[in-house]
């Protein structure tokens, strides 16, 4: 345990300072020069020799004090001499920068500064001294309001603690009126120290205190702790807001020098503030606007008679409103105007602002503007950046391409209106392309439709734009997260990317893998007769690919390969030898990891089986060409190729190499694809593309990377309810009002377009995909209970490494596998396979998909939560 230096003051004013070591050497003298005296180790020094008193006293920030001091006087020959002992401390806080937010305005906050106004030591001062140290502030000590003051403008204490239990040495309350009088004290937290008083009498009045500029009040209380507590409170709450407070004036110094005009009221349409620019722009000064109900300005007469109850009905919902306006000036005149307005949310989730953006609406040459359309009300989360003025149809005479105003060049410089109005007017001519997406042309008619329709109808079409201009069109909304956990959990782990929260941690698995891992290549005829005989069944549903796994030690997609491949003729549509076919197969399936319980070449065999299944459905068929048939196999062969056993959302919340490559989007998905193109190509003995000419290279690969990314699962909804409106509907319409002849030929009409293709071939490697509930009871219990090892591996690894747990039902101690798979059929099997045999006809798969939710639901009532009932008793 270490002491700390004895420090000896005399009357004359000279310090000795004493220190000691660790040994038993004697202890050296020093003399130091009473300048310095005041922050010698950050200990206060008190003597009765006023002229020797520093009217401010310093206090170094100290991180390892002990609140265990002794201080002992001994008079001798007119000295006074006082020592102090201190001890390693316990109960220190070490204090840093601190982070805060102000909306999206994120601020630094240094530790907290205070200052102790008392022009005497006592107990009360020590008390505070000692709490600052045990918090972490830095802290000085002022004897006099003079240099209280000073000293304040100085540093810019956070907080002050002003002794006001004595007034024969100074006015409590004069010295805070001074420290108020300064700018700094704005945001300045001001305590009150006052006497206790006796129990018999009334607790007197705050009012005094709070008039004379205190904050509040601390009845004395010599207790180290209680001075802690208190300062700790008045940082978490005073000292906080008012930070944040102080840094608001950041934001009005920019509203102060905006070039937009800016109109901030409340709830009620009282006038709060406006910017110079909108003093500059109506001709008013802020002096006589604010504080004023908008309805008491003159308005104009030129806007239509019932858009000011249009916008009201807009903003009153929280909605955004956007559009042109006309404003009268003091002057009289009307000004044109762009005008957004936007509710603000505050306290209770209740409107407490509207915040208004005006500016002129001009164009280069200065002339207004013609709308078809003047106003857009949009959702509170809808694409504004996007959308701002999709529903302005504007017209530009000048479209010159090559032609340069040297004029305008040589003014933009110093005209800075003109330079934003070009801005303003440029975006404008990117709204007015004739370039115009569907969805687009959906929401202007939508739009025009609106001018001429009763307020109800409007409603109405208010929320189908709100509904068109999400970016999830397709993706049903869930119930609360209490309704049903295991569908909630399911369903955000395969359905979003996580929470997007990078860490230290970062998952990376091997990508290198050398060529002598790979066996050497057999041909068909070197298959062994039990596996030939197994392959014989191959265009059975039935077929049991855990079997082929077992006969061939884990490497059945070579070997279902080249039966599959060569019953295509993919070889021949590739012209490339069925040498190089072998060598292709055994590289991705050496590309897989065998480790996965579920994402291993296994399963890549038993996709490249249902794709086969159904390719070889006469409809199916019938609608896709041999490379659409090549392009399947070849992309059900690599769509889950170095697949690391963790799904996109554990990746990106990991912050792994490939999500971030990836930009947290389809991650895996877009590896699988790009990894497949990379090994084929990367050696001439496996290129199954080599000899394959350019153009249909080009479309062979297009449609493999469409396929493999068709299988990420959040956009799982868009490609079903594509799939359903453009394919089912409208060949189920078809047969029931056409004759056999016509409907043959317009059934295929539909299936052949290039568009209607691709939705196929989607639908059918997604089928493929997740056919495990189709399949046989023993298979299908099988891979759900590979599938849930991987997710309960996953959970655990999330545990581990502290990232957040994507499906917290998959905790393999307490985790339901019936129920997960009834949540899995019912929120993502069902309507596919409903869609998928309304064109494909699959009866069988149908049977199958009955009966295993039959069995999960019989666990599931038994409370089993394991893949199979347990045994009688």
């Amino acid at each position: 345990m270490g002491c700390a230096p004895s420090i000896h003051v005399s009357q004359s004013g000279v310090i000795y300072c004493r220190d000691s070591d660790e040994s038993n050497s004697p202890h050296q003298t020093t003399t130091i020069s009473q300048g310095t005296a005041a922050t010698l180790h950050g200990l206060f020094i008190k003597t009765d020799a006023a002229e020797t008193i520093p009217s401010v006293i310093t206090y170094q920030n100290r991180h390892s004090r002990n609140n265990s001091y002794r201080d002992r006087k001994e008079n001798s020959g007119g000295h006074v001499r006082i020592e102090a002992e201190t001890q390693t401390s316990h109960t220190s806080v070490k204090v840093s920068a601190t982070e805060e937010c102000v909306g999206p305005m994120r601020l630094t906050q240094e530790p907290i500064q205070v200052l102790l106004v008392f022009a005497k030591e006592d107990s009360q001062s020590d008390a505070f001294w000692w709490a600052c140290d045990r918090a972490g502030f830095r802290c000085n000590i002022a004897r006099t309001p003079e240099s209280a003051v000073e000293c304040f403008l100085d540093k810019h204490h956070e907080i002050i603690v002003i002794d006001g239990r004595h007034s024969r040495y100074f006015e409590p309350e004069a010295v805070c009126r001074l420290i108020r009088a300064t700018k700094p004290s704005e945001n300045t937290v001001i305590l009150a120290v006052v006497s206790q008083k006796p129990a018999d009498q009334d607790e007197p009045s705050v009012l005094p205190l709070l008039c004379a500029g205190f904050s509040r009040r601390f009845v004395e209380n010599s207790s180290v702790s209680a001075c802690y507590n208190e300062l700790i409170q008045i940082e978490h709450g005073e000292v906080r807001c008012q930070f944040k407070l102080r840094a608001c004036n950041s934001v009005f110094t920019a509203l102060e020098h905006c070039q937009e005009a800016v109109e901030i009221t409340s709830e009620d349409h009282i006038i709060q503030y406006v910017n110079p620019a909108f003093e500059r722009m109506m001709g008013y000064h802020k002096g006589e606007l604010i504080g004023k109900e908008l309805t008491e300005l003159p308005k104009s007469d030129k806007n239509r008679a019932d858009l000011l109850d249009t916008i009201n009905t807009c903003i009153k919902k929280g909605k955004e409103w956007q559009g042109i306006y006309y404003a009268r000036k003091k002057s009289g005149d009307s000004i044109q105007q762009h005008v957004k307005i936007t509710p603000v949310i505050g306290q209770g989730g209740k409107i407490r602002h509207f915040v208004a953006i005006k500016r002129p609406h001009i164009d280069n040459n200065n002339q207004v503007h013609k709308f078809n359309k003047e106003e857009r009300c949009s959702g509170e989360h809808s694409q504004s950046g996007k959308l701002t003025n999709q529903c302005h149809s504007l017209r530009h005479r000048d479209r010159r391409k090559d032609s340069i105003d040297a004029r305008s060049l040589s003014s933009r410089g110093s005209d800075a209106p003109s330079l934003q109005n070009r801005r303003y007017s440029s975006v404008a001519r990117i709204h007015s392309m004739t370039i115009e997406a569907p969805i687009t042309k959906v929401i202007n008619i939508i739009n025009a439709a609106q001018e001429s329709s009763p307020v109800t109808v409007a409603e109405a079409l208010d929320r189908v734009l709100e509904i068109l201009r999400t970016t999830e069109l397709y993706s049903p909304q869930l119930a609360s997260k209490e309704d049903d956990p295991h569908t909630n959990d399911l369903v955000g782990g395969l359905m979003s990317d996580g929470l997007r929260r990078l860490s230290g941690n970062e998952y990376v698995f091997c990508k290198n893998m050398s060529q002598s891992q790979l066996a050497i290549p057999v041909t068909l005829n070197d298959v062994p007769p039990s596996i030939a005989e197994m392959l014989n069944d191959e265009e059975c549903w039935e077929f049991n690919i855990l079997e082929l796994e077992a006969a061939t030690h884990k490497r059945p997609l070579t070997y279902l390969g080249l039966k599959i491949f060569t019953s295509f003729g993919v070889c021949e549509f590739l012209n490339c030898s069925e040498a190089t076919l072998r060598s292709w197969l055994q590289l991705m399936e050496a590309s897989y990891h065998a480790s996965n319980s579920y994402h291993n070449s296994t399963h890549a065999a038993d996709v490249l089986h249902a794709t086969a299944y159904f390719l070889r459905k006469e409809r199916v068929k019938s609608s896709l060409d041999q490379l659409d048939e090549v392009a399947a196999l070849i992309a059900a062969t690599v769509h889950d190729v170095d697949h690391p056993g963790r799904t996109n959302s554990f990746l990106c919340n990991a912050g792994s190499e490939l999500a971030i490559l990836y930009n947290d989007t389809a991650v895996l998905e877009s590896h699988h694809a790009a990894l497949a193109f990379q090994l084929t190509v990367r050696d001439s003995k496996s290129n199954i593309f080599k000899n394959t000419d350019r153009s249909a290279f080009r479309t062979l690969r297009q449609a493999i990377i469409d396929m493999v990314l068709a299988t990420e699962m959040t956009r799982h909804f868009e490609h079903v309810s594509k799939f359903v409106n453009s394919i089912n509907k409208p060949m189920a319409a078809i047969e029931e009002t056409s004759t056999s002849s016509v409907n043959s030929d317009c059934d295929a009409n539909i299936r052949n377009s290039p568009e209607n293709r691709l939705l196929i071939k989607r639908m059918l490697i997604k089928c493929a995909d997740v056919a495990n509930p189709c399949r046989p009871l023993e298979l299908c219990i099988e891979w759900a209970g590979r599938i849930s090892e991987e997710y309960f591996a996953q959970t655990d690894e999330e545990k581990r490494q502290g990232l957040p747990v994507v499906m917290p039902v998959f905790d393999r101690n307490t985790c339901s596998v019936p129920k997960s798979q009834i949540s899995f059929i019912d929120y993502f099997i069902t309507d596919m396979f409903d869609a998928w045999d309304a064109f494909a006809s699959l009866p069988g798969l149908m049977e199958h998909l009955s009966e295993n939710y039959k069995y999960w639901k019989g666990l599931d009532e038994m409370k089993c939560k394991s893949l199979r009932p347990p045994p009688p008793s």
